[in-house]
C-alpha cells in the first residue's frame, strides 16, 4: 500500500505577503539537499521576483481548457502524477478548476496527488478558509466564493503563517510588487486598509491558536514552565479505568480547548473506596490518549475519593473537574448513602463540576488499607440485615407455620446466618446466630414463647449457628484479604510506574519524584534537602517533619521530608522503593555536574593540543624560512649575486611578516578571551571597507562580483576590526570556491541592522558542523599548514561579537556557504521601513 504523501501549507493573511516566494525559496533549498522537487502549478501574477525564484525549477507542462472562447492554463494532474515528483509545488490551494476537469478545486486534485505518495506544498490565503469565509467578508466586505473545506486543512501535516506588517504589506503594494500600478489606488483603498489587514493577520494567528497550543505545551512540559499559565483554565479529568474513560477525556479536552492555552489533566484514584478498574489495559489506554490529547496524567493514593479529588484538584489550580455520572440504582444509594458525584460537588466548592453521561456504567472495586478486611459499612450493613431480617423472617414463617415445617425454620435462619456472614463478618454473623438460636427457641419450638433449652440436641442447634457462622465469617474475611492485598499491590505497582514514567518523559527527576509522592499519598508537603539542609526540590507547603511529619533517608546525604498525613507502615514500605529512586536520580545529577565540571578541562585540553599542533607546524615554516635564508646571507658573504641577495631577504622578510600575523591573531585571541580588546566604534561605509579589504586581497573584477544595495545607510563599526573581518571571510571564500566561480558580495539593510554576505559556491558545510567552524585552531580537516593556525573564523566572530553584531553561516542556494555579517545601523541616520524588492508570494 502507498504511503499517503505529507502536505505542507503556507497560510498567509492577504496577497502579496510572501506565500508563493517562500514556497519557491523552500523549493530551491531541498533541490539542493538532492530532493526530487517539480512544480506543478505556481502563478506568479506577472511578479518579476516570484518569476526569478522559479526559474531554473523543474515544471511539469500545464494543460490548456477553452471555456466561453477563454484559454486558460491549469494543472495538468495525470503529467504530474506520471512525473512523480518527491515533492509537488501547488499554488492556490482554493482555486476552482475550469469545468472539464477531473475535480471542481485545486485541493482534490492535491488530495489526489497525497493518495499516491506525492508531499506537497501549497499556499493559501486566510480568507478561503470555509469556516472564516463569512468572517473575512463582514470585515473586508468581499465575499470569497473559493473555500477549502477546514477538514481537509486540518489534516495537513504542517502548517505555516507567512506573516507580514500591515504597513509593510502596504508599502509593498505601493511599490507597485503586488498588482499592476492601474489596481494600486482602488486595492489601498478597499482590500488593503491597515484595519482589514490587522483583523486578516489576527484571524490567521487565531485560526493557528490550536497548533501553535500543542507546541506551546510541549515547550512547556520540556522546560517545565508552569508559573505563566496560572489564569489559563485547568480541567481535571477523573478517571476510574472504566470504558466510559474515553468519553470523559475526550468531554475534558473540549474544555481546555475553548480557552487559549487550557490544560488537561487526568487522575486516577486508587483507595480502599477509590476508582478502580478490572482492566489495567483500558487505564493504560487511557493514558496514552491523556498524551496525545496534550494532557498529563497523575495517578493518587487516597482513603477517600471524592476529598482525595477535591484536594488534587485544589493542588493543581483546577477550574474545571469532570465526573462520569453514577449508575447506582436507588435502593444501592439509599444503603451505601450519597455517591462521588455528589460529594464532589458538595465539596468542590469554586471548582465548577461537569457531570457526563454515558453508556457505560462504573464499576468500582476497593483499594485496601491494611486496617482490616472488611469496611465499617458492610459490618454496619451486617448488624442491619440481620436486624432487620430476622423479624421479618420470623413473621414470614411464623405465618405458615405447621407441625411439619420445623426442618425448613431451622434451614431458614441458619440461610439468614450465612447472608449476614457473607455481608458483614464474623461479628454481625455471631450477632444473627444467637438471636436466630434463641428466636427459633421462642417461636416455633415448644413451649412456645418461652426460652427453655431442656434437650441437648437444642443446645448443640445453637452451637452448630454459631460454628457456621464463625467459618463462612473466616472464608470471606480471608478472601477479603487476600483480595485487597492483591490489589494493594497492582495500585503500588501503577504508583511506581507512573513515578518512574514522568522522569523517563523528560521530566526533571528529583521534582518528578516529590511531585507525585506528595499527590500518591495525599501529603500535604513533602521536599527533598541534602545534609546541609539546602532544600534540592519541594511540593506543596513547606513541610515541618518535626512536628507533623516524617523523615526518609535518601542516601548517604539527603532527606526526604513528609508532612499532612499518619502513613501506615505498608506504605512507608513504598516510601522506601521512592527512597531508592531518589538516591538514583541524586546520583544520576552528580554525574552529570562532574562530567560538566570536566567538559571545560577536556575543552581546554582539546585547544591546548590543537595550539601545539599549530604551533608546531605554522609557527615553524615561516621561522625556518627565515632562519635558512638569513643563514645562506651570512655563509655567503659578498659572493652572492645582488638577484640572489635580494630573493634572500625577500623570502626572509615575507617569512618573518607571516610569523608576525600569526603571532598578532594569536594576541588577539587571547585578548577576545580576556575581554580586553580595544574597539573604536565610529558612523562606518560598507563601502569604504569592503574596497581596502578587496585591494588587500589583490581580488579583481574577475574574482569577485559585488551588488551593494544598502545606500546611505552606515554602521557603528570599528572599520579597522571590520576590515580585518572581511579580508578572513574573502579569502576563505576565495580559496574554496571553484576555478571560474566568483565570489559575491552584497549589502542590504532591514529593521535597524545592514547584513554583509559574502558567497561561495564552493563545497559548502554541513549545518551540524557550523558551531565548529567557529573554534579557534579549527580547520575541519584542512591539513594545509601554509594557511595559518585555524584562527581566521574565530578571530572575525570574536571582532563582529564584539562590534554588537553576529557573524553566521548560511547555505548558499545550490551549493556553497554564505557568510552574513549582521551590523548595526548608525541611528542618526534615518532608517526607511524597507521591503526587499519583487513580491515575495
Amino acid at each position: 500500500m502507498t504511503k499517503r504523501g505529507r502536505l505542507r501549507v503556507l497560510l498567509g493573511a492577504a496577497p502579496g505577503v510572501g506565500k508563493t516566494f517562500a514556497m519557491l525559496e523552500e523549493a530551491r533549498r531541498i533541490r539542493a539537499d538532492g530532493v526530487d522537487v517539480a512544480i506543478a502549478f505556481v502563478e506568479t501574477h506577472g511578479r518579476a521576483a516570484t518569476a526569478a525564484m522559479a526559474d531554473g525549477l523543474p515544471e511539469v507542462a500545464r494543460t490548456t481548457v477553452t471555456h466561453r472562447g477563454v484559454t486558460l492554463e491549469e494543472m495538468d494532474l495525470d503529467a504530474v502524477l506520471e512525473r512523480h515528483p518527491t515533492v509537488a509545488l501547488v499554488d492556490e490551494l482554493a482555486h476552482t478548476n475550469a469545468p472539464g476537469g477531473a475535480h471542481e478545486k485545486r485541493w482534490q486534485d492535491v488530495d489526489v496527488l497525497l493518495a499516491a505518495g506525492i508531499d506537497v506544498i501549497s499556499t493559501l490565503n486566510i480568507q478561503h478558509i470555509e469556516s472564516l469565509n463569512d468572517v473575512v467578508e463582514q470585515i473586508t466586505g468581499a465575499p470569497q466564493r473559493e473555500t477549502v473545506p477546514d477538514r481537509f486543512l486540518r489534516g495537513a501535516d504542517q502548517i505555516e503563517v507567512v506573516d507580514l506588517a500591515p504597513q509593510a504589506l502596504r508599502d509593498r503594494l505601493a511599490s507597485g510588487t503586488v498588482y499592476p500600478a492601474e489596481r494600486i489606488d482602488a486595492a489601498l483603498s478597499n482590500y488593503f486598509r491597515i484595519g482589514n489587514l490587522t483583523a486578516l493577520r489576527e484571524l490567521a494567528l487565531l485560526w493557528l491558536a490550536d497548533e501553535v497550543d500543542q507546541a506551546l505545551k510541549g515547550y512547556r512540559a520540556e522546560h517545565g514552565i508552569s508559573s505563566t499559565w496560572e489564569a489559563r483554565e485547568r480541567v481535571v479529568v477523573a478517571l476510574t479505568g472504566g470504558p466510559e474513560g474515553e468519553t470523559l477525556l475526550r468531554r475534558g479536552a473540549r474544555i481546555a480547548a475553548r480557552s487559549a492555552g487550557g490544560e488537561l489533566l487526568a487522575v486516577h484514584v486508587s483507595s480502599q473506596d477509590g476508582l478502580r478498574t478490572e482492566h489495567p489495559a483500558a487505564l493504560t489506554q487511557q493514558r496514552a490518549l491523556v498524551e496525545k490529547l496534550g494532557g498529563t496524567y497523575h495517578q493518587v493514593i487516597g482513603e477517600d475519593v471524592p476529598t482525595a479529588l477535591v484536594e488534587f484538584a485544589r493542588s493543581v489550580n483546577a477550574t474545571q473537574l469532570v465526573l462520569g455520572a453514577s449508575r447506582r440504582g436507588r435502593a444501592a444509594a439509599a444503603l451505601t448513602g450519597p455517591g462521588i458525584g455528589a460529594t464532589v460537588v458538595r465539596e468542590s466548592g469554586d471548582i465548577d463540576v461537569h457531570m457526563v453521561n454515558h453508556a457505560e456504567g462504573v464499576r468500582r472495586l476497593a483499594l485496601p488499607r491494611r486496617t482490616g478486611a472488611l469496611t465499617a459499612r458492610r459490618r454496619l450493613l451486617g448488624f442491619a440485615l440481620a436486624i432487620v431480617g430476622g423479624p421479618l423472617l420470623t413473621w414470614l414463617l411464623a405465618s405458615v407455620r405447621s407441625d411439619d415445617s420445623i426442618t425448613s425454620d431451622v434451614l431458614s435462619y441458619q440461610l439468614l446466618v450465612v447472608l449476614v456472614a457473607l455481608v458483614g463478618g464474623i461479628w454481625p454473623a455471631l450477632f444473627a446466630a444467637v438471636l436466630s438460636g434463641l428466636t427459633l427457641d421462642f417461636f416455633f419450638i415448644e413451649p412456645l414463647y418461652a426460652v427453655h433449652i431442656h434437650e441437648p440436641l437444642h443446645l448443640l442447634a445453637v452451637a452448630l449457628y454459631v460454628v457456621i457462622a464463625v467459618l463462612v465469617s473466616v472464608i470471606v474475611d480471608r478472601a477479603a484479604r487476600y483480595t485487597r492485598a492483591a490489589r494493594r499491590s497492582a495500585a503500588e505497582a501503577e504508583l511506581i510506574q507512573t513515578i518512574a514514567g514522568s522522569v523517563l518523559r523528560g521530566d526533571d527527576a528529583l521534582q518528578a519524584l516529590v511531585d507525585r509522592t506528595r499527590e500518591a499519598f495525599g501529603l500535604r508537603g513533602a521536599r527533598l534537602v541534602d545534609a546541609t539542609g539546602a532544600e534540592l526540590a519541594a511540593s506543596g507547603q513547606p513541610t515541618t517533619p518535626s512536628r507533623d511529619g516524617i523523615e526518609i533517608p535518601v542516601g548517604a546525604d539527603a532527606t526526604l521530608e513528609l508532612s499532612g498525613a499518619e502513613l501506615a507502615a505498608s506504605e512507608r514500605r513504598l516510601l522506601t522503593v521512592v527512597a531508592s529512586q531518589l538516591s538514583a536520580a541524586l546520583e544520576h545529577r552528580r554525574l552529570e555536574r562532574t562530567a560538566r565540571e570536566i567538559e571545560p578541562i577536556a575543552a581546554s585540553d582539546r585547544v591546548r593540543g590543537a595550539l601545539l599542533s599549530a604551533l608546531s607546524h605554522d609557527l615553524r615554516r615561516p621561522l625556518a624560512a627565515a632562519t635558512a635564508a638569513i643563514g645562506g646571507l651570512r655563509a655567503a658573504g659578498i659572493s652572492l649575486s645582488a638577484d640572489d641577495r635580494r630573493e634572500l631577504l625577500d623570502t626572509a622578510a615575507e617569512s618573518l611578516d607571516g610569523l608576525g600575523a600569526l603571532v598578532t591573531d594569536l594576541l588577539d585571541v587571547t585578548r577576545i578571551q580576556a575581554g580586553a580588546l580595544s574597539i573604536r566604534v565610529a558612523s562606518t561605509d560598507p563601502e569604504s571597507v569592503i574596497a581596502p579589504a578587496l585591494d588587500e586581497l589583490g581580488m579583481g573584477p574577475n574574482e569577485v562580483s559585488l551588488a551593494l544595495q544598502h545606500g546611505d545607510a552606515s554602521v557603528q563599526a570599528d572599520p579597522v576590526l571590520l576590515q580585518r573581518v572581511l579580508v578572513n571571510l574573502l579569502a576563505n571564500a576565495s580559496r574554496y570556491s571553484p576555478a571560474g566561480e566568483r565570489v559575491l558580495v552584497t549589502t542590504s539593510t532591514f529593521a535597524d541592522r545592514l547584513e554583509i554576505r559574502i558567497i561561495d559556491h564552493g563545497p559548502g558545510i554541513a549545518a551540524e558542523k557550523y558551531d565548529d567552524i567557529f573554534v579557534p585552531f579549527q580547520r575541519l580537516g584542512d591539513t594545509d599548514n601554509s594557511t595559518g593556525l585555524g584562527l581566521g573564523l574565530a578571530l572575525s566572530r570574536g571582532f563582529v561579537d564584539s562590534m554588537h553584531g553576529t557573524l553566521l553561516p548560511e547555505d548558499t542556494p545550490g551549493g556553497g556557504l554564505t557568510m552574513v555579517v549582521s551590523l548595526p545601523v548608525t541611528p542618526a541616520v534615518p532608517v526607511s521601513d524597507f521591503a526587499p524588492s519583487g513580491d515575495l508570494s
